[in-house]
C-alpha cells in the first residue's frame, strides 16, 4: 500500500494513473455510443427504452448501481490526477522538461487539442454532471411495450433535443469531447510507454481515428433526433 502511494504521488505515477483511468473512461464512451445509436433505428424509440429497461433490470439493478458508483470514481480520479500532475508538471523545472523532446511528444506533437486539455477537461466534467441529472435523475414519463411498463427515456432525449440552444451545446460539448480524445488517447500510450519510434505513427493515427469516430456518431444523434425524430410509446 505504501509502495502504491508513493508511486500515485510521484509525477510518474500520477500521469500513468491519468492514462488508465482515461483509458476505462474512452471505453465507456465507446460502450455509451453504441448503446445511444440505437436512438437512429426507426420505431419510435422502443429499441431504446428496452436497451435502458435491460441494462438498469441487470442483477436487479444492482449492476448498473456498482457500475455507476465505479464510473464516478474513475471519473473523479481521472480529473483529480490529471490536474495535479498538470500542476506538478508546472512546478517542475521547464529545462528538464523541454530537454526531453520525445516525452514532450515530439517537437510536432503539441497540437491545440495538447494545449487545450486543460480547458475542454472541466467542460466535459460539467456536461456530464449536467447530462446524468438531466435524464438519470429526472422525472421519467412510462411507456409499455408488450404489457412491459418501462421508463421512457426515449421521450426525454427527443424533448431535449428539439431543443435548439440544448441542441447547439451539446453538439459543440462532444466536439470539445473529440479534441479531447484526441490527444487524450495519444497521450495514454505515451504515459504507458507504448511511444516508441516503431509505434508512434500507428498509434497517432489511432487516436486521431477514435477521436473522429467517437465525435462524429455523438455529433450524428442531434440533429437526426431534431429532424426527423418523434415522441412514441406505446
Amino acid at each position: 500500500m505504501t509502495s502504491f502511494a508513493t508511486f500515485a504521488g510521484s509525477s510518474v505515477g500520477k500521469k500513468v494513473l491519468v492514462a488508465i483511468t482515461g483509458l476505462l473512461l474512452f471505453g465507456f464512451v465507446i460502450a455509451h455510443l453504441l448503446g445511444n445509436l440505437t436512438l437512429l433505428i426507426p420505431d419510435e424509440g422502443r429499441s431504446f427504452n428496452e436497451y435502458a429497461y435491460k441494462l438498469e433490470g441487470l442483477l436487479h439493478g444492482w449492476l448498473i448501481r456498482i457500475f455507476s458508483l465505479g464510473l464516478a470514481a474513475i471519473f473523479l480520479a481521472h480529473a483529480i490526477y490529471a490536474v495535479t500532475a498538470a500542476w506538478l508538471d508546472k512546478r517542475r523545472a521547464r529545462p528538464q522538461r523541454y530537454a526531453m523532446v520525445k516525452n514532450a511528444g515530439g517537437k510536432s506533437r503539441k497540437s491545440l487539442a495538447s494545449i487545450s486539455m486543460i480547458v475542454t477537461g472541466p467542460i466535459i466534467l460539467a456536461f456530464v454532471i449536467w447530462h446524468v441529472s438531466k435524464f438519470k435523475f429526472a422525472d421519467h414519463p412510462l411507456v409499455t411495450y408488450d404489457g412491459v411498463v418501462m421508463k421512457d427515456f426515449y421521450t426525454l432525449v427527443v424533448e431535449a433535443f428539439k431543443n435548439p440552444l440544448i441542441t447547439v451545446v451539446y453538439m459543440a460539448v462532444m466536439v470539445l469531447l473529440g479534441t479531447h480524445l484526441w490527444h487524450g488517447v495519444w497521450s495514454a500510450f505515451q504515459s504507458l510507454g507504448w511511444n516508441s519510434d516503431r509505434h508512434i505513427k500507428c498509434l497517432t493515427r489511432l487516436s486521431i481515428a477514435a477521436a473522429v469516430v467517437l465525435a462524429a456518431g455523438f455529433l450524428a444523434l442531434p440533429p437526426y433526433i431534431y429532424f426527423f425524430a418523434a415522441t412514441g410509446g406505446q
